[in-house]
């Protein structure tokens, strides 16, 4: 084998990693994707189907685990789960609260910021801040 080789399979196993990395980063944010939608809306599922994902998405429990546990297949858990996911998925799709929330929790953060460079300034406040905070202040209350 000549030289020119080696650095090949290092780069096919540094892609196979960054690979793998990314495939449990996206594991990671479908997971945190499917508790914040839960968060918002996991109320509308029916008491089955809360159980069954919270033992999988917060408990962390196996298909295998609570599929014992109710009763029932490993296929019949993975199909509450998927059935659950879109369902969750659609509410968001349709009543947009997520987004709100976020868009709201933005404009916040800005007021506090425009408010601690207020506090460190120490200067006379500028008509330009005051417009800026009291038009954020009225986009909230039109978001909610």
């Amino acid at each position: 084998m000549s030289l020119d080789k080696q650095p090949n399979q290092k780069n096919l196993i540094g892609n196979k990693q960054e690979q793998d990395i990314s495939v449990i980063d996206k594991a990671m944010q479908e997971t945190i994707e499917l508790s914040i939608l839960y968060d918002f809306y996991g109320e509308l599922l029916t008491e089955n189907n809360k159980e069954v994902f919270v033992d999988y998405i917060f408990n962390d429990l196996s298909l295998s685990e609570i599929a014992e546990d109710k009763g029932i297949t490993r296929q019949g858990v993975h199909d509450i789960i998927k059935r659950s996911s879109k369902k969750l998925r659609e509410y968001e799709e349709s009543l947009h609260l997520v987004k709100k929330f976020k868009t709201i929790e933005d404009k916040v953060n800005r007021i506090k910021s425009i408010i601690k460079e207020l506090s460190l300034d120490n200067k006379e406040v500028s008509d330009g801040l005051l417009q800026e905070m009291n038009d954020l202040a009225d986009d909230i209350l039109h978001d909610l």
